[in-house]
């Protein structure tokens, strides 16, 4: 799915006022300069940007039938409705054209993200027992996905069908069981599917204090070890791949947060998202930096990657 710019760019204020507990406003103002880029588009030159949005959002509960729905305006003048959802006991029904995930493919001449293209959505859950249909309405591609839950143990499987296709690119029909077992401070989780090539995927977790070590393989014989920590004001991250026949190099990842009062400093890298036939922008890049500083109302935010790309923007909440 299309990553998002990160927050830190974005004033969101969530509680402007409610009416009766079933209606209430809510939105985002920012102010930025600089220019990035998404996916495998170059940002252009740099420039000011200003963003206004609004959200006004209302529900009814006072039957067994539930409703929900949201309206939305932006500085474009562009106003539409928001996900609307409607639910009774265990049942929920959710339309949001174009906007829900499970199907999600990457447009022709697009940024090289995925774009959700789901209209709506049906789900059940009872105890153990969950399940949601996602459907498109223009193609009839669709997704089915059924989970079970028992103590330590949690059995899915999902069909999917994106044969059809949005934006000018088509998928495929597949089929994944999968299944994932927790005993102590192991996860060992396992997931296969029934494509022509039987794609898989296994990994153990292990949790020790502050410190997560993961180990994993794939239907490629690809493997990777993973370890997180994080512990007062410091996330860390790593993860280095081998074997991988994706690419001729094997991929390093590495991130760091750090927070203290209030500023957050934030850095992350992914050779994956480099290389000379394999340049990302924006917050895909090989590596990006970015940190933020809040001063009551006021947050400054910046940010930059290794391509060049910058952006700084100075926000006001209320």
């Amino acid at each position: 799915m299309k990553k998002v710019l990160l927050t830190t760019t974005a004033v969101v204020f969530t509680a402007g006022f409610a009416s009766a507990g079933d209606m209430s406003m809510s939105g985002a103002i920012k102010l930025t300069y600089g220019a990035f880029g998404t996916g495998t588009d170059q940002a252009g030159q740099d420039a000011w940007t200003s963003e206004a949005d609004l959200d006004i959002a209302a529900s009814s509960a006072s039957g067994a039938i539930s409703m929900s729905g949201t309206l939305e305006i932006d500085e474009a003048t562009e106003t539409a409705a928001g996900p609307v959802t409607i639910s009774m006991g265990t049942f929920s029904l959710t339309y949001d054209a174009n906007d829900i995930g499970a199907l999600a493919l990457a447009p022709a001449n697009g940024d090289g993200e995925d774009d959700n293209y789901g209209d709506y959505s049906v789900s059940y859950s009872a105890g153990p027992l969950s399940a949601t249909y996602v459907g498109d309405h223009e193609t009839d591609d669709s997704s089915m996905a059924v989970s079970y839950a028992a103590g330590a143990l949690t059995l899915g499987i999902t069909q999917l069908d994106e044969r059809a296709g949005a934006g000018g690119t088509t998928g495929i029909e597949k089929t994944t069981v999968s299944a994932s077992y927790t005993t102590g401070p192991y996860t060992i989780s396992l997931s296969g599917d029934d494509q022509a090539d039987q794609d898989w995927d296994a990994s153990v977790a292990m949790v020790s204090g502050d410190t997560t070590v993961t180990v994993a393989a794939d239907e490629t014989e690809m493997m990777s070890v993973g370890i997180a920590y994080a512990a007062g004001d410091m996330t860390v991250t790593a993860r280095q791949e081998f074997n991988n026949a994706a690419g001729t190099d094997d991929e390093t990842e590495f991130g760091v947060t750090y927070t203290s009062g209030a500023v957050t400093f934030g850095a992350a890298y992914d050779s994956g998202q480099g290389g000379a036939n394999n340049a990302h922008y924006g917050d895909e890049a090989e590596l990006v930096l970015n940190a933020t500083y809040t001063d009551g109302d006021v947050t400054v935010a910046a940010k930059g990657n290794d391509k060049d790309e910058m952006e700084v923007s100075v926000s006001f909440a209320f």
